[in-house]
């Protein structure tokens, strides 16, 4: 998995429970993972198509970080599937501990928002990355 993003849980993040709203962790990864996405395929152009179950296993709070990382699964003609996840750091003794994580698929689209293939030597760079 790479280093996809970089987070600090903000008093602003925060939901009822005093933990990081489910919400706006979903909105960083789908950003990491667009970002991803479109380095992958060297192409600002990708949309977020599918967002796979997403799975909440710890609470987040104020001041901890988020370490996002992402690793590709797979590419069709117009798509990237790329696995997300989003860990919380513990500074004291540098462990990881896994907050969320879930799959995303990713489109190429033209100007008026239509799928198009991803251009064959990057799906090919992408297929021998794997």
């Amino acid at each position: 998995m790479e280093l996809i993003s970089t987070k600090i849980c903000k008093t602003s993040d925060i939901g009822v429970n005093d933990n990081l709203f489910g919400g706006t962790l979903m909105s960083w990864m789908d950003e990491a993972g667009g970002s991803y996405a479109a380095t992958k395929c060297c192409t600002p152009n990708m949309i977020t198509l599918k967002i796979d179950e997403v799975l909440f296993k710890k609470p987040v709070k104020v001041k901890e970080h988020i370490k996002i990382y992402g690793k590709v699964l797979g590419v069709g003609k117009s798509s990237i599937k790329i696995l997300v996840e989003a860990k919380r750091v513990a500074f004291k003794d540098k462990e990881e501990i896994l907050v969320c994580s879930t799959q995303m698929l990713f489109v190429h689209i033209d100007d008026n928002g239509n799928a198009i293939p991803i251009k064959e030597e990057v799906r090919v760079n992408i297929v021998k990355s794997l």
